[in-house]
């Protein structure tokens, strides 16, 4: 065999083995990441945020059930799911048991496309390509408003264009969501207006686009949690992301960044992947556990956010 043979053969090799441990491994390698977020009012006491999404869940994911009903562990003080819960007409039975305990915990909740229409075979190439220049396609509607319903039985607050007050173990707590970005279903002036001064401010959206948070960091929110761009589902490492399919820079694609001189966002890479996508590269499904702490009284002191991942192999538990 000559040298070029030996090239593609060694390339064809490669390929085939990246793609075996893309979609038979790595997308079931179930990932908590942690981060510490400073976003509440000085002399607050800490809390723990659960974030969930696109779960993009079928009704035979048992070891993404587990997992998911197993983050009750962590004891969050709430829950936020930022939407696609699911991926078939049949799941939503799927995703209730997945949430498991969680529902017993207080939570809050938007939906996102695959909340309301199934996912469709798409020409793979069109991922790549910016979601600005492809014709959405639509698949069956989904029994969203089951998932509703049982969520909003357990206690959840829906924040689709709701602004809702509460408290959350001894904390009162602001939030405001919108209907899905993505699908242009969002009307931020619906939720639009003061925001009262307690401890924390919070926006909700299922796709991060710019145009939503820009409007959120004007009013004043102190932090907004979104999903949908799956951390860019493949990625190459020392680049990133290779789109977000949205808006949104790459270098946002997943985990906890500042978006102008007050606001923090958390992009959550997501629990799932389209059943015809089924495949994750250099970005392993995640939910995120953010602890939430007071902000420097000094509003010129440079903050970082501390990070750590935790990863779990398949059905493991949390501890």
């Amino acid at each position: 065999m000559n040298t070029l043979g030996r090239t593609l053969l060694a390339t064809t090799a490669l390929g085939t083995a990246t793609l075996a441990y893309a979609a038979g491994i790595e997308r079931r390698r179930w990932t908590l990441r942690e981060a510490t977020v400073p976003v509440l009012a000085p002399g607050s006491s800490p809390l723990r945020v659960l974030h969930l999404s696109d779960l993009h869940m079928m009704p035979g994911q048992k070891s993404k059930q587990r997992w998911v009903a197993a983050l009750d562990e962590l004891e969050p003080d709430l829950v936020v799911n930022t939407g696609d819960n699911l991926a078939h007409k049949q799941a939503v039975p799927a995703v209730v048991r997945a949430l498991g305990p969680l529902l017993n915990r207080p939570g809050v909740f938007v939906f996102g496309s695959n909340d309301y229409y199934a996912p469709r075979p798409k020409n793979p190439a069109r991922y790549l390509m910016p979601s600005a220049k492809t014709k959405r396609i639509h698949g069956i509607p989904l029994p969203w408003r089951d998932l509703r319903a049982a969520m909003i039985e357990h206690g959840w607050l829906d924040l689709t264009h709701a602004r809702r007050r509460f408290e959350v173990n001894g904390l009162e707590v602001f939030a405001a969501g919108l209907d899905d970005p993505h699908l242009k279903r969002d009307r931020f002036d619906e939720i639009s207006g003061p925001v009262p001064d307690v401890p924390l401010r919070l926006g909700v959206t299922h796709s991060p686009e710019p145009r939503v948070l820009d409007p959120f960091a004007a009013e004043g929110y102190d932090l907004v949690l979104a999903g949908h761009t799956h951390g860019g589902q493949l990625r190459i490492p020392g680049y990133g992301a290779i789109v977000t399919n949205c808006e949104l820079d790459r270098s946002r694609a997943r985990g906890v960044s500042r978006w102008g001189a007050h606001m923090w966002l958390n992009v959550s890479a997501g629990l799932g992947t389209s059943p015809y996508a089924p495949v994750r590269f250099a970005c392993p499904p995640e939910a995120s556990l953010l602890t939430l702490v007071p902000r420097p009284v000094d509003a010129g002191q440079d903050v970082s956010d501390a990070k750590r991942d935790t990863r779990f192999g398949v059905g493991g538990n949390v501890r």
